[in-house]
Protein backbone atom coordinates (compact mmCIF):
# COMPACT_ATOMS: atom_id res chain seq x y z
CA UNK A 1 0.00 0.00 0.00
CA UNK A 2 2.73 2.51 1.23
CA UNK A 3 4.65 1.82 -2.18
CA UNK A 4 1.46 2.45 -4.37
CA UNK A 5 0.50 6.02 -2.75
CA UNK A 6 4.16 7.01 -3.67
CA UNK A 7 3.31 6.54 -7.21
CA UNK A 8 -0.15 8.30 -7.45
CA UNK A 9 1.14 11.36 -8.65
CA UNK A 10 3.36 9.91 -11.13
CA UNK A 11 0.37 8.56 -12.68
CA UNK A 12 -1.39 11.40 -12.35
CA UNK A 13 1.19 13.24 -14.70
CA UNK A 14 1.06 10.90 -17.13
CA UNK A 15 -2.59 10.27 -17.19
CA UNK A 16 -2.82 14.31 -17.71
CA UNK A 17 0.03 13.96 -20.82
CA UNK A 18 -1.53 11.45 -22.11
CA UNK A 19 -4.77 13.77 -22.52
CA UNK A 20 -2.87 16.68 -24.46
CA UNK A 21 -3.66 17.82 -27.89
CA UNK A 22 -0.49 17.18 -29.71
CA UNK A 23 0.79 19.34 -32.52
CA UNK A 24 0.74 17.95 -36.38
CA UNK A 25 2.70 20.18 -38.70
CA UNK A 26 0.78 21.30 -41.87
CA UNK A 27 3.50 22.88 -43.96
CA UNK A 28 2.17 25.00 -47.15
CA UNK A 29 3.72 23.85 -50.28
CA UNK A 30 3.50 27.15 -52.82
CA UNK A 31 3.32 24.10 -55.79
CA UNK A 32 1.33 21.76 -55.10
CA UNK A 33 -1.33 24.70 -54.00
CA UNK A 34 -0.92 26.31 -57.48
CA UNK A 35 -1.76 22.91 -58.61
CA UNK A 36 -4.85 22.41 -56.84
CA UNK A 37 -6.27 25.72 -58.08
CA UNK A 38 -5.21 25.07 -61.53
CA UNK A 39 -6.96 21.48 -61.48
CA UNK A 40 -10.70 23.15 -60.29
CA UNK A 41 -13.41 22.82 -62.33
CA UNK A 42 -16.80 24.53 -61.92
CA UNK A 43 -18.77 20.98 -62.70
CA UNK A 44 -16.97 19.68 -59.68
CA UNK A 45 -18.41 16.25 -58.80
CA UNK A 46 -17.49 17.34 -55.19
CA UNK A 47 -19.54 20.38 -55.47
CA UNK A 48 -22.32 18.40 -57.46
CA UNK A 49 -22.78 15.80 -54.25
CA UNK A 50 -22.87 18.65 -51.70
CA UNK A 51 -25.68 20.64 -53.77
CA UNK A 52 -27.42 17.65 -54.41
CA UNK A 53 -27.44 17.04 -50.84
CA UNK A 54 -28.74 19.85 -49.58
CA UNK A 55 -31.24 19.73 -52.21
CA UNK A 56 -30.35 23.23 -54.20
CA UNK A 57 -30.18 21.82 -57.53
CA UNK A 58 -31.29 18.64 -58.97
CA UNK A 59 -29.18 17.68 -61.46
CA UNK A 60 -25.84 17.91 -61.98
CA UNK A 61 -23.73 19.59 -63.43
CA UNK A 62 -26.80 22.01 -64.61
CA UNK A 63 -27.24 22.46 -68.38
CA UNK A 64 -27.02 26.58 -68.00
CA UNK A 65 -25.36 28.62 -65.55
CA UNK A 66 -27.46 31.49 -64.48
CA UNK A 67 -26.61 33.37 -61.17
CA UNK A 68 -27.74 31.25 -58.55
CA UNK A 69 -25.96 28.34 -59.97
CA UNK A 70 -22.79 30.41 -60.60
CA UNK A 71 -23.08 31.97 -56.90
CA UNK A 72 -23.36 28.36 -55.40
CA UNK A 73 -20.12 27.70 -57.34
CA UNK A 74 -18.29 30.90 -56.17
CA UNK A 75 -19.20 30.27 -52.59
CA UNK A 76 -17.79 26.98 -52.56
CA UNK A 77 -14.52 27.95 -54.17
CA UNK A 78 -13.59 31.55 -53.53
CA UNK A 79 -10.80 31.95 -50.74
CA UNK A 80 -12.62 34.73 -49.25
CA UNK A 81 -15.09 32.37 -48.10
CA UNK A 82 -12.21 30.25 -46.45
CA UNK A 83 -11.14 33.15 -44.68
CA UNK A 84 -14.49 33.82 -43.02
CA UNK A 85 -15.13 30.31 -41.85
CA UNK A 86 -12.07 30.31 -40.64
CA UNK A 87 -12.41 33.54 -38.48
CA UNK A 88 -16.44 32.09 -37.12
CA UNK A 89 -13.80 28.68 -36.13
CA UNK A 90 -11.45 30.92 -34.32
CA UNK A 91 -14.66 32.98 -32.40
CA UNK A 92 -15.86 29.29 -31.62
CA UNK A 93 -12.80 28.41 -30.36
CA UNK A 94 -12.94 31.47 -28.46
CA UNK A 95 -16.13 29.96 -26.47
CA UNK A 96 -13.95 26.52 -24.75
CA UNK A 97 -11.44 29.35 -23.96
CA UNK A 98 -14.31 31.09 -22.10
CA UNK A 99 -15.74 28.32 -20.22
CA UNK A 100 -12.57 26.74 -19.10
CA UNK A 101 -12.24 26.73 -15.51
CA UNK A 102 -8.79 27.58 -13.79
CA UNK A 103 -6.61 24.48 -13.07
CA UNK A 104 -5.68 23.48 -9.44
CA UNK A 105 -1.81 24.01 -8.65
CA UNK A 106 0.08 21.46 -7.15
CA UNK A 107 2.79 23.27 -5.22
CA UNK A 108 5.46 19.89 -3.91
CA UNK A 109 7.90 21.27 -1.23
CA UNK A 110 10.82 19.66 0.77
CA UNK A 111 12.07 20.85 3.75
CA UNK A 112 14.92 19.91 6.35
CA UNK A 113 15.44 19.81 9.73
CA UNK A 114 19.08 21.29 10.19
CA UNK A 115 18.90 21.54 14.43
CA UNK A 116 17.01 17.96 14.80
CA UNK A 117 19.90 15.40 16.95
CA UNK A 118 21.18 12.73 14.66
CA UNK A 119 18.46 10.12 15.46
CA UNK A 120 16.39 7.61 13.30
CA UNK A 121 14.24 9.98 12.48
CA UNK A 122 14.54 11.49 8.94
CA UNK A 123 15.00 15.33 9.36
CA UNK A 124 13.60 15.62 5.47
CA UNK A 125 9.95 17.42 6.04
CA UNK A 126 7.94 16.39 2.32
CA UNK A 127 4.70 18.69 2.48
CA UNK A 128 2.07 18.89 -0.98
CA UNK A 129 0.17 22.49 -1.66
CA UNK A 130 -2.77 22.29 -3.09
CA UNK A 131 -4.28 25.91 -4.54
CA UNK A 132 -7.72 25.84 -6.14
CA UNK A 133 -9.10 29.25 -7.09
CA UNK A 134 -12.75 29.65 -6.94
CA UNK A 135 -14.48 32.40 -9.04
CA UNK A 136 -17.23 34.47 -7.81
CA UNK A 137 -19.92 37.05 -9.39
CA UNK A 138 -20.59 34.51 -12.37
CA UNK A 139 -17.63 35.32 -13.93
CA UNK A 140 -17.28 32.09 -16.08
CA UNK A 141 -21.12 32.84 -17.36
CA UNK A 142 -20.12 35.98 -18.21
CA UNK A 143 -17.05 35.19 -20.19
CA UNK A 144 -19.08 32.34 -21.98
CA UNK A 145 -22.30 34.91 -23.33
CA UNK A 146 -19.39 37.51 -24.67
CA UNK A 147 -17.90 34.68 -26.18
CA UNK A 148 -21.26 33.28 -27.79
CA UNK A 149 -22.04 37.22 -29.20
CA UNK A 150 -18.14 37.33 -30.71
CA UNK A 151 -18.95 33.93 -32.60
CA UNK A 152 -22.51 35.33 -33.60
CA UNK A 153 -20.36 38.85 -35.09
CA UNK A 154 -18.03 36.37 -37.06
CA UNK A 155 -20.92 34.35 -37.62
CA UNK A 156 -22.63 37.26 -39.75
CA UNK A 157 -19.45 38.35 -41.32
CA UNK A 158 -20.00 34.71 -43.05
CA UNK A 159 -23.18 36.26 -44.71
CA UNK A 160 -21.42 39.63 -45.29
CA UNK A 161 -18.49 37.41 -47.63
CA UNK A 162 -21.31 35.96 -49.89
CA UNK A 163 -23.21 38.93 -50.05
CA UNK A 164 -19.88 40.66 -51.01
CA UNK A 165 -18.70 37.13 -53.25
CA UNK A 166 -22.11 37.24 -54.95
CA UNK A 167 -21.87 41.10 -55.88
CA UNK A 168 -18.79 40.89 -57.37
CA UNK A 169 -20.29 37.53 -59.57
CA UNK A 170 -23.02 39.73 -60.73
CA UNK A 171 -21.09 42.77 -61.69
CA UNK A 172 -18.42 39.86 -63.59
CA UNK A 173 -21.34 38.52 -64.92
CA UNK A 174 -22.34 41.65 -66.10
CA UNK A 175 -19.58 42.83 -67.59
CA UNK A 176 -19.12 39.80 -69.77
CA UNK A 177 -23.27 40.17 -71.00
CA UNK A 178 -21.92 44.04 -71.88
CA UNK A 179 -18.65 43.53 -73.69
CA UNK A 180 -19.86 40.50 -75.83
CA UNK A 181 -23.24 42.54 -76.91
CA UNK A 182 -20.77 45.20 -77.13
CA UNK A 183 -18.39 42.95 -79.37
CA UNK A 184 -21.51 42.06 -81.69
CA UNK A 185 -22.75 45.81 -82.66
CA UNK A 186 -19.26 46.85 -83.35
CA UNK A 187 -18.88 44.20 -85.76
CA UNK A 188 -22.27 45.03 -87.55
CA UNK A 189 -20.76 48.89 -87.06
CA UNK A 190 -18.06 47.84 -88.68
CA UNK A 191 -19.44 45.72 -91.85
CA UNK A 192 -21.79 48.81 -92.13
CA UNK A 193 -19.47 51.34 -92.15
CA UNK A 194 -16.96 49.66 -94.29
CA UNK A 195 -19.99 49.16 -96.90
CA UNK A 196 -20.37 52.90 -96.39
CA UNK A 197 -17.26 53.52 -97.32
CA UNK A 198 -16.64 51.72 -100.43
CA UNK A 199 -20.08 53.50 -101.77
CA UNK A 200 -18.67 56.82 -101.17
CA UNK A 201 -15.50 55.64 -102.80
CA UNK A 202 -18.11 54.99 -106.06
CA UNK A 203 -19.46 58.03 -106.15
CA UNK A 204 -16.60 59.92 -105.21
CA UNK A 205 -15.03 58.47 -108.64
CA UNK A 206 -18.10 59.41 -110.21
CA UNK A 207 -17.79 62.73 -109.13
CA UNK A 208 -21.22 63.08 -106.84
CA UNK A 209 -19.03 63.44 -103.21
CA UNK A 210 -15.70 65.14 -102.32
CA UNK A 211 -12.74 63.34 -101.01
CA UNK A 212 -13.53 65.22 -97.71
CA UNK A 213 -16.48 63.35 -97.14
CA UNK A 214 -14.60 59.90 -98.42
CA UNK A 215 -11.96 60.76 -95.52
CA UNK A 216 -14.36 61.41 -93.05
CA UNK A 217 -16.18 57.96 -93.25
CA UNK A 218 -12.21 56.29 -93.69
CA UNK A 219 -11.98 57.83 -90.18
CA UNK A 220 -14.76 56.76 -88.68
CA UNK A 221 -14.07 53.34 -90.02
CA UNK A 222 -10.65 53.55 -88.38
CA UNK A 223 -12.51 54.55 -85.38
CA UNK A 224 -14.44 51.80 -85.50
CA UNK A 225 -12.05 48.95 -85.45
CA UNK A 226 -9.94 50.46 -82.64
CA UNK A 227 -13.36 50.19 -80.44
CA UNK A 228 -13.87 46.36 -81.93
CA UNK A 229 -9.99 45.66 -80.91
CA UNK A 230 -10.39 47.67 -77.59
CA UNK A 231 -14.22 45.54 -76.69
CA UNK A 232 -12.31 42.20 -77.55
CA UNK A 233 -9.42 43.02 -75.18
CA UNK A 234 -12.22 44.54 -72.24
CA UNK A 235 -14.43 40.86 -72.99
CA UNK A 236 -11.34 38.83 -72.07
CA UNK A 237 -10.54 40.84 -69.24
CA UNK A 238 -14.17 40.57 -67.99
CA UNK A 239 -14.05 36.81 -68.24
CA UNK A 240 -11.00 36.93 -66.44
CA UNK A 241 -12.38 38.73 -63.37
CA UNK A 242 -15.46 36.72 -63.98
CA UNK A 243 -12.86 33.32 -63.33
CA UNK A 244 -11.36 35.50 -59.93
CA UNK A 245 -14.86 36.20 -58.62
CA UNK A 246 -15.50 32.61 -58.68
CA UNK A 247 -13.04 31.59 -57.34
CA UNK A 248 -11.03 29.44 -60.68
CA UNK A 249 -8.52 29.82 -63.19
CA UNK A 250 -9.69 31.76 -66.60
CA UNK A 251 -9.01 27.98 -68.36
CA UNK A 252 -11.91 26.46 -65.71
CA UNK A 253 -14.61 28.70 -67.82
CA UNK A 254 -13.76 27.04 -71.63
CA UNK A 255 -17.17 25.55 -72.69
CA UNK A 256 -19.32 27.18 -69.95
CA UNK A 257 -22.76 28.95 -71.41
CA UNK A 258 -24.03 31.65 -69.53
CA UNK A 259 -27.60 32.79 -70.49
CA UNK A 260 -27.79 36.42 -69.55
CA UNK A 261 -31.70 36.82 -69.70
CA UNK A 262 -31.13 38.31 -65.78
CA UNK A 263 -29.92 41.51 -68.00
CA UNK A 264 -32.05 41.75 -70.35
CA UNK A 265 -35.28 42.56 -68.55
CA UNK A 266 -35.84 44.97 -65.91
CA UNK A 267 -38.09 45.56 -63.30
CA UNK A 268 -38.89 48.85 -62.21
CA UNK A 269 -41.78 48.24 -59.73
CA UNK A 270 -39.79 47.48 -56.78
CA UNK A 271 -41.21 47.99 -53.13
CA UNK A 272 -38.79 50.79 -52.04
CA UNK A 273 -40.50 50.76 -48.78
CA UNK A 274 -40.06 47.36 -48.05
CA UNK A 275 -36.55 46.88 -49.05
CA UNK A 276 -35.45 49.80 -46.64
CA UNK A 277 -37.04 47.91 -43.47
CA UNK A 278 -35.73 45.10 -44.80
CA UNK A 279 -32.15 46.26 -45.23
CA UNK A 280 -31.85 47.60 -41.80
CA UNK A 281 -32.96 45.33 -39.61
CA UNK A 282 -31.69 42.47 -41.85
CA UNK A 283 -28.52 43.45 -43.32
CA UNK A 284 -25.42 40.90 -42.49
CA UNK A 285 -23.52 43.55 -41.08
CA UNK A 286 -26.07 45.56 -39.36
CA UNK A 287 -26.73 42.07 -37.28
CA UNK A 288 -22.97 41.47 -36.87
CA UNK A 289 -22.49 45.50 -35.31
CA UNK A 290 -25.43 44.07 -33.00
CA UNK A 291 -23.72 41.47 -31.85
CA UNK A 292 -20.66 43.24 -31.50
CA UNK A 293 -22.55 45.45 -29.14
CA UNK A 294 -23.87 42.48 -27.27
CA UNK A 295 -20.44 41.51 -26.58
CA UNK A 296 -19.16 44.92 -25.75
CA UNK A 297 -22.28 44.84 -22.54
CA UNK A 298 -20.95 41.51 -21.70
CA UNK A 299 -17.72 42.56 -21.40
CA UNK A 300 -19.01 45.38 -19.33
CA UNK A 301 -20.62 42.90 -17.08
CA UNK A 302 -17.29 40.65 -16.57
CA UNK A 303 -15.45 44.28 -15.72
CA UNK A 304 -18.04 45.07 -13.16
CA UNK A 305 -17.65 40.92 -11.54
CA UNK A 306 -14.42 41.59 -11.77
CA UNK A 307 -14.92 43.91 -8.58
CA UNK A 308 -15.73 40.90 -6.50
CA UNK A 309 -12.45 39.06 -5.55
CA UNK A 310 -11.55 35.65 -6.44
CA UNK A 311 -10.37 33.87 -3.68
CA UNK A 312 -8.20 30.74 -3.67
CA UNK A 313 -8.05 27.43 -0.77
CA UNK A 314 -5.20 26.27 0.11
CA UNK A 315 -4.98 22.98 2.01
CA UNK A 316 -1.06 21.56 2.39
CA UNK A 317 -0.07 18.48 3.84
CA UNK A 318 3.09 17.93 5.87
CA UNK A 319 4.97 14.89 7.00
CA UNK A 320 7.34 16.39 9.91
CA UNK A 321 9.37 13.17 11.26
CA UNK A 322 6.40 10.78 11.31
CA UNK A 323 3.83 13.73 12.42
CA UNK A 324 1.18 14.28 9.70
CA UNK A 325 0.07 17.62 9.92
CA UNK A 326 -2.85 19.37 7.77
CA UNK A 327 -3.01 23.36 7.09
CA UNK A 328 -5.88 25.10 5.21
CA UNK A 329 -5.03 28.37 3.78
CA UNK A 330 -7.42 31.40 2.20
CA UNK A 331 -6.11 34.03 -0.29
CA UNK A 332 -8.39 37.04 -1.61
CA UNK A 333 -7.28 40.05 -3.10
CA UNK A 334 -7.87 43.15 -0.95
CA UNK A 335 -9.35 46.08 -2.89
CA UNK A 336 -7.81 48.83 -0.94
CA UNK A 337 -5.30 50.25 -3.59
CA UNK A 338 -8.13 50.42 -6.36
CA UNK A 339 -11.27 48.86 -7.17
CA UNK A 340 -11.44 48.37 -10.67
CA UNK A 341 -12.53 51.75 -11.80
CA UNK A 342 -10.22 52.23 -14.71
CA UNK A 343 -11.39 48.66 -16.33
CA UNK A 344 -14.82 49.16 -15.76
CA UNK A 345 -14.27 52.77 -17.17
CA UNK A 346 -13.19 51.24 -20.39
CA UNK A 347 -15.55 48.83 -20.99
CA UNK A 348 -18.46 51.34 -20.31
CA UNK A 349 -16.67 53.81 -23.05
CA UNK A 350 -16.35 50.65 -25.71
CA UNK A 351 -20.23 49.92 -24.84
CA UNK A 352 -20.80 53.72 -25.90
CA UNK A 353 -18.35 53.43 -29.03
CA UNK A 354 -20.13 49.77 -30.03
CA UNK A 355 -23.60 51.56 -29.98
CA UNK A 356 -22.30 54.86 -31.56
CA UNK A 357 -21.20 52.30 -34.43
CA UNK A 358 -24.24 50.46 -34.94
CA UNK A 359 -26.37 53.92 -35.22
CA UNK A 360 -24.03 55.20 -37.36
CA UNK A 361 -24.32 52.02 -39.79
CA UNK A 362 -27.80 51.99 -39.63
CA UNK A 363 -27.41 55.83 -40.87
CA UNK A 364 -24.80 55.26 -43.61
CA UNK A 365 -27.57 52.31 -44.95
CA UNK A 366 -30.30 54.39 -44.99
CA UNK A 367 -28.17 56.79 -46.99
CA UNK A 368 -26.98 54.50 -49.23
CA UNK A 369 -30.41 52.39 -49.75
CA UNK A 370 -31.56 56.44 -50.95
CA UNK A 371 -29.31 57.15 -53.13
CA UNK A 372 -29.32 53.35 -54.56
CA UNK A 373 -33.04 53.57 -54.86
CA UNK A 374 -33.27 57.59 -56.73
CA UNK A 375 -30.32 56.31 -59.08
CA UNK A 376 -32.05 52.69 -59.86
CA UNK A 377 -35.60 55.14 -60.56
CA UNK A 378 -33.20 57.45 -62.89
CA UNK A 379 -31.22 54.71 -64.68
CA UNK A 380 -34.95 52.81 -65.34
CA UNK A 381 -36.07 56.42 -66.97
CA UNK A 382 -32.91 56.53 -69.11
CA UNK A 383 -33.31 52.92 -70.27
CA UNK A 384 -36.75 53.59 -71.38
CA UNK A 385 -35.98 56.41 -73.32
CA UNK A 386 -33.23 54.40 -74.86
CA UNK A 387 -35.83 52.19 -75.52
CA UNK A 388 -37.81 54.54 -77.16
CA UNK A 389 -35.04 56.20 -79.76
CA UNK A 390 -34.44 52.36 -80.19
CA UNK A 391 -37.73 51.56 -81.30
CA UNK A 392 -38.02 54.26 -83.19
CA UNK A 393 -34.87 54.04 -85.12
CA UNK A 394 -35.94 50.51 -85.78
CA UNK A 395 -39.22 51.63 -87.38
CA UNK A 396 -37.33 54.43 -89.63
CA UNK A 397 -35.18 51.58 -90.62
CA UNK A 398 -37.99 49.51 -91.65
CA UNK A 399 -39.55 52.61 -93.56
CA UNK A 400 -36.43 53.51 -95.26
CA UNK A 401 -35.81 49.43 -96.43
CA UNK A 402 -39.32 49.59 -97.73
CA UNK A 403 -38.72 52.80 -100.18
CA UNK A 404 -34.91 51.76 -100.86
CA UNK A 405 -36.84 48.37 -102.52
CA UNK A 406 -39.49 50.84 -104.54
CA UNK A 407 -36.62 52.78 -105.36
CA UNK A 408 -37.13 56.37 -103.79
CA UNK A 409 -33.94 55.80 -101.47
CA UNK A 410 -30.04 55.10 -102.50
CA UNK A 411 -28.44 52.31 -100.67
CA UNK A 412 -26.01 55.11 -99.28
CA UNK A 413 -29.03 56.62 -97.76
CA UNK A 414 -29.92 52.94 -96.19
CA UNK A 415 -26.76 52.58 -94.90
CA UNK A 416 -26.82 55.95 -92.96
CA UNK A 417 -29.83 55.26 -91.33
CA UNK A 418 -28.69 51.59 -90.74
CA UNK A 419 -25.61 53.10 -89.02
CA UNK A 420 -27.36 55.31 -86.88
CA UNK A 421 -29.69 52.67 -85.82
CA UNK A 422 -26.52 50.60 -84.74
CA UNK A 423 -25.24 53.75 -82.55
CA UNK A 424 -28.89 53.68 -80.99
CA UNK A 425 -27.92 50.60 -80.37
CA UNK A 426 -24.95 51.11 -78.40
CA UNK A 427 -26.41 53.77 -76.69
CA UNK A 428 -29.40 51.29 -75.81
CA UNK A 429 -26.77 49.01 -74.46
CA UNK A 430 -24.62 51.34 -72.34
CA UNK A 431 -28.34 53.06 -71.00
CA UNK A 432 -29.00 48.94 -69.96
CA UNK A 433 -25.65 48.86 -68.28
CA UNK A 434 -25.99 51.98 -66.25
CA UNK A 435 -29.60 50.64 -65.02
CA UNK A 436 -28.39 47.43 -64.36
CA UNK A 437 -25.10 48.61 -62.30
CA UNK A 438 -27.90 50.59 -60.33
CA UNK A 439 -29.77 47.66 -59.56
CA UNK A 440 -26.69 45.70 -58.23
CA UNK A 441 -25.78 49.11 -56.27
CA UNK A 442 -29.57 48.91 -54.65
CA UNK A 443 -29.10 45.38 -54.34
CA UNK A 444 -25.88 45.62 -52.44
CA UNK A 445 -27.50 48.37 -49.95
CA UNK A 446 -30.16 46.16 -48.98
CA UNK A 447 -28.12 42.88 -49.29
CA UNK A 448 -30.83 41.06 -50.81
CA UNK A 449 -32.08 40.14 -54.75
CA UNK A 450 -34.61 42.70 -56.78
CA UNK A 451 -36.48 40.59 -58.28
CA UNK A 452 -39.89 41.38 -58.16
CA UNK A 453 -41.56 37.84 -57.90
CA UNK A 454 -39.23 36.50 -55.73
CA UNK A 455 -39.21 39.51 -53.27
CA UNK A 456 -42.03 38.34 -50.58
CA UNK A 457 -39.84 35.27 -50.77
CA UNK A 458 -36.48 37.16 -49.69
CA UNK A 459 -38.66 39.20 -46.53
CA UNK A 460 -39.80 35.27 -44.88
CA UNK A 461 -36.37 34.30 -45.44
CA UNK A 462 -34.89 37.20 -43.68
CA UNK A 463 -32.03 36.19 -41.32
CA UNK A 464 -33.35 35.83 -38.00
CA UNK A 465 -30.58 35.90 -35.41
CA UNK A 466 -28.26 32.97 -34.88
CA UNK A 467 -30.16 30.39 -32.31
CA UNK A 468 -29.22 31.10 -28.86
CA UNK A 469 -26.86 27.84 -27.32
CA UNK A 470 -27.69 26.23 -23.89
CA UNK A 471 -25.25 28.16 -21.33
CA UNK A 472 -23.37 25.21 -19.20
CA UNK A 473 -22.08 27.34 -16.81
Amino acid sequence: MRQTRSYWPLALVLVATAACVRYHARPIAPARTMRDLEARRLDSPELGALLVANKEVETWPPAAWDLKSLTLAALYFHPDMDIARAQWGVARAGRITAGERPNPVLNPLLGYNATSPRSEVTPWIPEVALELTIETAGKRGIRIAEARHLADAARWEILSMAWSVRSRLRAALLGVHAEGERAGLLQDQERLQTEFVRLLELQKEAGEVSAYDVTAARIALDEVRLAAIESARAKEEAMASLAAALGLTRKALEGVTVPFDMFRRLEPDFPAGDIRRHAVLNRSDILKALAAYEASQSALRLEIAKQYPDFSLGPDYQLDQTDSKWTIGLALELPIFNRHRGPIAEALAAREESAARFLALQSQVLGELDAAIEDCRTAVRKSRVADDLAASLAGLERGARSRRDLGEISKLDLLGIQLELNAAALARLEAMVQAQEAVGRLENAAQSPLDVKDWITTLSRAPAGPEKERNDD
